[in-house]
């Protein structure tokens, strides 16, 4: 019986490798692999497998489908239009990012088969103009001489023969730190051969991308290397804009004649078009298909020459200005997503010290930076074959690149850690707290503050050291557990917070070796029965740090951990799981509380506030910080409701400084 995980991971191979041999194979493949996708979410397979979803890859999923509701909506807005449906059935295609992200890490498809799919790319390059010379009989001069095309539109086999080419230069470095040389020598120059074919389709935006796509190899070689590439990058660029004749007569026009070429002077007339459309209808655009007909009713009204029928009905000739023209800002809006959302989060793990995450990220990198600088003579969401490249690229690779990072913590630590917790009334949290603790901690520090549960029981069963103390504040009662430490390292913990499976692994890893003297762990905020990814979870608290030197602030609450200023800070990948209260009721006990300890806090810094629109102010920042900035919308109602109780919470605590100050005020009167 075939073996679903190995078919998927041909149907992978073929569906990239096959890009450019015919856009059906993309398609085809792409499909069935969603299909499989939509099958394995609704048995929910992958969840069973113990899959912890990222919640990176819940934010490119939300930039995609973010992409199809501005054209439904724009589509909708223009009264269901002809022209603008056909351009929705081709956005509608990134629906299927997350059925791919199931199918694709339900495969556990890592880097080796994501880079041998992308090196069957610029096979593919390096066989459509081997085959091309042969049937014109050897005539290499004719096809170098000409603007190679591949059997489809110049553009569009120029730009993804050149990034496939660049990506099949990334597989090779890959292969050269896995010890592999045959294999990298083979794709090096496979990679090499698609760039300098791609070349020949005389697609000015191939390069403009070129040096960009250069650089983003820069982070995968030794510090020798970057300074050579300083050098080399520049001739390479030069190099490529002499040869290529068409680029090479653009310039000499505009340098000697100050006039553009016949090309670049309809483009800008396009995109005045374009422009001219945002302009007019700066929130909706003109619809999906309104491009369309107000080409074609220029060109009707003699404003426009004729050949602009055939040339640019279709599309603006560049990804934002479509987009604009098309859908106003949020059009705008989705395409910057769309483009800066997956580079961001590929770019955040270029640094990676394990080779296939960050050979994964720099080319992830690559493909947002490539579709960049496509988009800005071409409009490559609204072509087929460069949306569907799209789609299936960056789900696989990020889907590799994920699925690469959570295998590749499999160091154990190689120093002392000592866990600290204070407690109060914890008897609800204090076991699991703790045996997460223990996945790391050789040493556990308990400072109870007088429970009056069995909070200080539970603890002397699992914990190393226990005492009962006063309660003289956050900091203060942190301090004192830190001072009980032996540990090299430390991790301070609330009682209310777990260490997940997967950070413990990420944990022991870097401490095996660090490359940091503290860590801040992301939170995963648990309430209502759902973990929160986003808003409050936003953020990632220092929690992991070298004990040398390092002390509380003295705060009531909201402690500060003080690290010598010179040290190297990061953050971990794994969710710190924070269980921040038990029911509604305890929120509004607990936010009440936090919000009164602030108050005094400030107060007792010598803070003021003068007036209640302040308060005001704060608390309608909080939530536009929590639910929009931080994407706290994407967690859905409960995400809504922890936006506006931090809001709440926010306001109570200025509202409380202004209280404080009224007595004193009225005594001076």
């Amino acid at each position: 019986m075939l073996n679903p995980r190995l078919a998927f991971h041909a149907l992978l191979i073929i569906g990239l490798g096959g890009a450019l041999l015919s856009s059906s194979i993309l398609a085809g493949a792409t499909l069935l692999l969603a299909i499989a996708g939509m099958v394995l979410s609704a048995r929910k397979s992958l969840y069973k497998d113990g899959w912890d979803k990222p919640k990176e890859l819940r934010l490119l999923h939300f930039s995609f489908w973010f992409f199809v509701l501005v054209s439904f909506l724009s589509w909708a807005l223009e009264g269901f239009d002809y022209e603008g449906g056909k351009t929705l059935g081709t956005h509608a295609r990134f629906i299927l990012f997350w059925p791919l992200i199931v199918a694709i890490s339900y495969a556990r498809i890592g880097a080796r088969t994501t880079f041998a799919a992308i090196g069957l790319v610029a096979v593919s390059v390096i066989g459509i103009f081997l085959v091309t010379i042969a049937a014109r009989q050897g005539a290499l001069g004719q096809v170098l001489n000409s603007r190679f095309g591949g059997g489809i539109n110049p553009i569009s086999f120029g730009n993804l023969a050149l990034l496939g080419g660049m990506l099949t230069i990334v597989a090779a470095m890959f292969f050269v730190r896995e010890k592999r040389g045959g294999l990298a020598v083979l794709f090096f120059i496979g990679g090499t051969a698609a760039v300098l074919i791609s070349m020949l389709s005389e697609t000015r935006s191939n390069l403009v991308a070129l040096p960009f796509l250069l650089i983003a190899l820069v982070p995968l070689v030794g510090k020798r290397l970057r300074i050579a590439g300083l050098i080399v990058v520049p001739m390479l660029v030069a190099g490529a804009i002499i040869t290529s004749d068409r680029m090479s007569s653009s310039l000499n026009g505009l340098l000697h004649d100050g006039q553009l070429d016949s090309g670049m002077e309809i483009r800008l007339e396009v995109w005045g078009q374009a422009l001219n459309m945002l302009r007019e209808s700066p929130w909706s655009g003109a619809g999906l298909g309104g491009y369309t007909h107000r080409i074609e009713s220029e060109v009707a009204a003699g404003n426009l020459p004729e050949h602009f029928l055939d040339c640019c009905t279709g599309h603006a000739h560049n990804d934002l200005l479509n987009n604009a023209a098309t859908s106003g800002i949020p059009g705008i809006l989705s395409w910057a997503l769309l483009i800066f959302i997956p580079l961001a989060t590929f770019g955040r793990n270029l640094s990676s010290r394990h080779a296939a995450t960050a050979h994964l990220a720099a080319a992830g990198c690559m493909v947002s930076l490539g579709y960049f600088f496509f988009g800005l003579t071409e409009a490559t969401f609204n072509r087929t074959l460069f949306l569907t490249f799209y789609l299936l690229a960056v789900s696989s690779i990020a889907s590799a690149m994920f699925t690469e990072l959570s295998a590749s913590y499999v160091r154990n630590r190689a120093r002392k850690v000592s866990a600290t917790i204070i407690t109060k009334n914890e008897e609800d949290h204090i076991t699991d707290c703790l045996k997460s603790a223990r996945l790391v901690a050789d040493e556990i520090i308990v400072l109870d503050s007088g429970s009056t549960d069995r909070t200080v029981e539970l603890a002397r069963e699992l914990a190393d050291v226990v005492e009962v103390t006063d309660w003289p504040g956050f900091g203060i009662q942190k301090q004192r557990a830190l001072e009980k430490a032996t540990g090299e390292w430390v991790l301070s913990l609330d009682a209310d917070e777990r260490v997940t499976p997967e950070l413990a692994r990420e944990i022991n890893d870097h401490l095996a070796d660090p490359d940091a003297d503290a860590y801040k762990l992301p939170w995963a905020v648990t309430i209502y029965g759902s973990r929160l990814d986003f808003g409050r979870s936003g953020r990632a608290p220092l929690r992991l740090f070298r004990r040398e030197g390092v002390s509380f602030s003295d705060a009531l609450v909201h402690e500060r951990i003080l690290i010598p200023s010179g040290r190297k800070i990061k953050t971990l990948r794994g969710r710190l799981t924070h269980y921040t209260h038990r029911d509604f009721g305890h929120s509004l006990e607990k936010s009440a509380k936090y919000a009164w300890l602030g108050s005094l806090e400030k107060h007792r810094k010598g803070k003021k506030t003068r007036t209640m629109i302040y308060p005001t102010l704060r608390g309608l920042m909080t939530f536009v910080q929590v639910y929009f900035i931080r994407f706290g919308f994407l967690d859905g109602a409960v995400g809504y409701l922890t936006a506006v109780t931090y809001a709440q919470v926010t306001f109570n605590k200025y509202a409380g400084l202004w209280t404080l100050d009224r007595p004193a005020r009225f005594e001076k009167s």
